[in-house]
Formats: C-alpha cells, structure tokens, sequence
C-alpha cells in the first residue's frame, strides 16, 4: 500500500513509518520538517490547511492516511485548534474527496470523559468531526508512550529518573503505559483491508502506575539503586508548569507546561479488552525492561535530559548578561582595556558598542529555538574571535589569574555539547 502517515517524525510516527516501510509498504512521512530517512519525505503543516484543497497534492496516490499528529498546547506558529480539529478536518474532507477509504487517526486517552484543556477538548472535536465522515475509520486513543526511543512525558520521566531525589509533581492521576511496539502493531493491524473499521480503540497496558511508581521502574532499568522520592508542594509544581509555558513562547516545548498540570490529574487509564479483542496482549513494562535492557546510550540521555535545559538557560544569560554588562558597569574596563591595546577614542567606544551587541544578539538568537543553532555557531566563532584580539591587543590577560583567556576554551566546549543535544526527535 502507498500509506501517508501525518507526523511522521514524532514519537509513534516515526515507529509506524519504519515499521510499515520495513514491511515494503510505500511510506509517505509528512511533517512540518518534512525530512524522514525511512520514508519518501513531504512538508506539511497543519497551521496552513485552511481547507481540503490543501492536502489534495500532497495524498495523490495515497490508500491510507495515519494522523499522528499532536502538540501539547498553542505556542508561537502552532495552534491545538488546526492541529488537532479544523486543520485535521479537512485533511478527512480531501479523503472523503479522493475516496482514501481507511483513516487511522490518533487521539487521547480519556477525551471521551473529561476535557479539562484546549488539548483534549480539541482532540475530542476532531474525533467526532472524524466519526461523522463516510470513511473507514478508526480511532486510537493511546494513554502515555514507552519505547526506546523517548520524547514529552516519557523523557521527563527518564530525566527524573537519573536524579538522586526525585520531585514528583502532587495531584498526578494513575498511569497504564502503553508499549510503543504495541501502538505499532495495533496500527498495523487496522491497516489489513479485512480488519473492522468504524471503531474507538483505547491503548493501554495491563497494569496501573503511579507516576512515581513508573519513574521508580525506569530508574531500576537503568540498574541505578532506589531513590528517594519527595512530593512537591503544590506552590512549586504551579511554578514549574508556569516557567514551562514562559519558555514555549521562546519556541521550545518542554512537557512540563499547564496543560500537562490539568491533564496530569485524570491520568491516562482506559480498558485493555480493546486491545485483547483484536488479539493484541499489551506487554507490560516490566516485561519491556527485562527484554530491553537500558544501554548506556540511555543512561546518557536521562542524566542529560535535565541539565540540558540548564545549559541553553546559562549559555543565554551568559551572553545577554556581558552585553549589558559591556554597555553598563563594565565600560570604563573595556575602554581601559582597548586604551592598553593602542586602540583609543571613538575608535575604542564602537568596537566595546560592537562587542556587547554582538553578545546581546547572541544570547537572544540561543535563547529562542528556531535561530539556537545560529546563535551557538556565532557564538563559537565570536568566542575564538575574542581570543585571538585579546592575544594581540593585550597579551597579558593570558596570565590573569582571573583566567579571562583560559575561560574562553570550557566556554567554546561547553556551546559544542549544546549543538550536540540541541535536537529533540
């Protein structure tokens, strides 16, 4: 079959377009990235399909249309609405229009029963604008996503599992974690022109967690002993959602965010007869961890999870925070310091004016997700750049005890390992 799978480059979609193209079947991963190694790759964007006519080229050709589409909650260019409603509406319409038969679509666990956030209320908007359509469709509502590979609420939870005392987060619901190898099959299985359509399919595990308890299983996996687990007052854990949803206007989309605080508190529980009907056991996470034992890959990624965000917050301030510097408490140095160099009057004003501008521009372009990059790069070059006129214009600084100049080197280090985990999928 040609299957066009929506999101192709997330969590399940990326699982469902290597599996299904490991099949031999014709995969097309459309994403706003639109770059996917296991797959013919298309550009997307939910934000723009305004209307049917919008997915008309991109589905030619298409039998079967996955939507693993999602995002936790509006942030600068995205919108819940499109995403998950009007912009998936009309991908169902241009279906309806070229007869693309079978549409999987993926859901929420429990949007059915409560909607306490734009998350599930538009999630369960474009189900039913789904199950009004002339289409074979089905629709799986998964609870929380466990794989080796790991993103949203399942890194934080590895991140949290790396840390000596674990925070955990207060009015959390109970949590029946679903497989990603079982999501995959489940899919797999609704894409047999003989399997049944025209059905809700809630995807769960066997066994109900606490989020605590499924942090302590993860930590276990990594073969670290047991930590010690502190709840978090509801004062503090209202702070971290909110600094969560500071930060996503910046363009970053960290999981902690006040959408998760209100849909952490129904959990993600359903029934796992829906799955056995279809002769598909769910694995439990126990069974995952002892057939998949953590490599030290993991151990990395979940000691790293936590500190990267600390990372891009200090390499940010630090460049912000020695442009204003510059241009404040700092200038009589910096003129004092050119003045030693031979490089005195307006001549010494614009380049300390350059200097701190330049910093500021940095630390700006780091601290907002679509330029990091750039600002990592430019600060890199600016850095060896300080380090080579510093060397020529006052040579002494090499032997500041301060170490001005010894600086520069874990500084340049540390901007690599921020590239090297810039990326999240």
């Amino acid at each position: 079959m040609q299957i066009a799978v929506i999101g192709g480059t997330g969590l399940i979609g990326s699982a469902i377009v290597a599996r299904l193209a490991s099949r031999g079947h014709s995969v097309i991963s459309m994403s706003r990235s639109g770059s996917d190694s296991a797959a013919t790759a298309d550009r997307v964007d939910l934000s723009e399909a305004t209307s049917p006519a919008y997915w008309l080229p991109h589905l030619a050709g298409v039998e079967a249309v996955v939507n693993c589409a999602g995002v936790l909650q509006d942030s600068p260019g995205v919108s819940a609405s499109m995403v998950h409603h009007h912009g998936i509406a009309n991908l169902f319409a241009a279906c309806e229009q070229l007869q693309i038969r079978r549409v999987i679509h993926f859901s929420a666990i429990g949007v059915d029963r409560e909607t306490p956030s734009a998350f599930s209320r538009t999630k369960l908007s474009g189900d039913k604008d789904l199950m009004a359509r002339d289409l074979d469709w089905v629709i799986l509502r998964p609870s929380v996503v466990i794989g080796r590979a790991a993103y949203g609420a399942s890194a934080l939870m590895r991140g949290l599992a790396a840390l000596p005392v674990i925070p955990i987060m207060p009015n959390t619901g109970q949590l029946q974690i679903v497989l990603l190898e079982d999501v995959v099959r489940t899919v797999e299985h609704f894409l047999d022109p003989a399997a049944p359509s025209r059905q809700v399919v809630e995807l769960v595990g066997p066994h109900r967690y606490s989020f605590g308890e499924v942090v302590a299983l993860i930590r276990r996996w990594f073969r670290w002993p047991p930590a010690r687990q502190v709840s978090l007052p509801q004062f503090a854990s209202s702070l971290m959602y909110r600094l969560g949803d500071m930060i996503s206007y910046f363009g970053w989309r960290p999981p902690v965010r006040s959408t998760a605080e209100r849909e952490m508190v129904r959990g993600a529980i359903g029934n796992p007869d829906d799955m056995q009907r279809l002769g598909l056991q769910p694995k439990s996470l126990p069974e995952f961890f002892a057939a998949e034992p953590a490599s030290v890959q993991e151990r990395w990624f979940a000691g790293m999870y936590l500190l990267k965000p600390l990372i891009f917050v200090v390499i940010a301030l630090f460049w912000i925070a020695t442009g204003i510097i510059s241009l404040g408490p700092g200038w009589g140095y910096g003129m004092g310091l050119m003045a030693e160099g031979g490089v005195e009057g307006t001549a010494a004003a614009l380049t300390v004016i350059a200097g701190a501008l330049a910093d500021l521009v940095i630390g700006l372009a780091i601290a907002y997700r679509p330029t990091s990059r750039y600002g990592l790069y430019a600060a890199i070059a600016i850095s060896f750049a300080y380090a080579i006129i510093g060397t020529i214009l006052v040579p002494r600084l090499w032997a500041d005890p301060l170490g001005p100049m010894l600086k520069i080197w874990p500084i340049i280090v540390l901007h690599f390992a921020a590239l090297a985990v810039l990326e999240d999928r």
